[in-house]
């Protein structure tokens, strides 16, 4: 069953069973933020063109909070602007979607009825905190990069779908999350280094404490890297896709270095990728990049793919970041 673009306030929209069916295998579909819609949308990998205009089965699933009840308290309307990321977590036995957007929204969405596991505004309008991505912890609770506001908070959204209790630590730029399960630390990306925090303290009063940074590699000395996107290399544990503003990374967690000897480096290092992540089934990998003309100047239309090359592009869109729907 496809799931289509209708009944997008609730987050899913349904076949005529009222059953949601699983992702179909094959290639995996494609995750976008598409903020010109305010949407996240899951898009069929065999078609080259999105266009939901003329063709709604493209569209699998998309989510926005606008106008769902289980999302007022945190004022969508004013919190839900640029949708900045989208990636998909196991955790128990459900699926869920992480997301965030520049205005303030936060959420862990369950996929695919749209249902709240936790949700917060972190100052609605408020460009001042600006959260960038999210990651769930073991115990359930969820971490938060605000790349404006400088901070990583960890919030004990165990305790329920409108927790706002929250420990933070200070994080220059934070950009990128991700949790390391066979270390058991948050790894936190910010403007200049890659930081790891250990989370100590209590599922209901968490604390973060930091136990390692190492400098972001910088392509004029003097400047800041620009740090921006951290996500797992899905075909190779242990290590991690870093983009700063200037190239590609993946930093190798074990050997505490830095490197681009990775298959398809030369078409995949550039600069001003927004995010980069790969199948760990064919190998190959998506990256967004910016291009000019449209309504802001961090939109693309085009999801890149490398090894081999293609690409996907959906019309009239403005997609920030777009990532293969890989449950981990």
């Amino acid at each position: 069953m496809l799931l289509g673009a209708a009944g997008i306030g609730a987050g899913l929209a349904l076949g005529g069973t009222g059953r949601a069916a699983a992702m179909p295998s094959g290639p995996p579909p494609v995750l976008i933020t598409e903020q010109a819609s305010k949407r996240l949308l899951v898009l069929d990998p065999a078609k080259d063109v999105w266009d939901p205009a003329v063709d709604p089965s493209v569209v699998r699933w998309a989510f926005s909070p606008v106008g769902d009840a289980r999302y007022r308290d945190v004022a969508p309307d004013i919190s839900w602007v640029y949708p900045s990321e989208a990636k998909v977590r196991r955790h128990g036995r459900h699926t869920f979607v992480l997301t965030t957007a520049s205005f303030g929204f936060a959420a862990v969405v369950e996929w695919p009825t749209g249902r709240r596991y936790w949700a917060g505004a972190l100052g609605p309008g408020d460009d001042l905190i600006n959260p960038h991505t999210a990651e769930i912890l073991p115990d359930g609770n969820v971490a938060v990069a605000c790349s404006t506001g400088a901070r990583v908070r960890l919030y004990a959204a165990a305790l329920g779908p409108h927790a706002t209790r929250y420990a933070e630590a200070e994080l220059k730029g934070a950009h990128g999350l991700h949790w390391d399960a066979d270390r058991e630390v948050l790894w936190a990306m910010g403007d200049d280094e890659l930081v790891a925090y250990g989370v100590e303290g209590t599922r209901v009063r968490p604390a973060l404490v930091r136990r390692f940074g190492v400098p972001l590699p910088v392509a004029t000395p003097g400047k800041s890297a620009g740090g921006h996107d951290l996500f797992p290399v899905a075909g190779t544990p242990g290590r991690m896709w870093v983009t700063t503003s200037a190239s590609v990374f993946q930093y190798d967690i074990a050997g505490g270095g830095f490197t681009q000897d990775f298959a398809g480096a030369a078409e995949i290092v550039r600069k001003s990728v927004k995010c980069v992540g790969d199948d760990p089934r064919t190998g190959r990998v998506t990256t967004t990049v910016p291009e000019k003309g449209l309504g802001e100047t961090w939109w693309t239309t085009t999801v890149s793919l490398h090894r081999p090359p293609g690409s996907h592009t959906y019309v009239d869109g403005g997609i920030y970041k777009a990532r293969w729907w890989l449950p981990r």
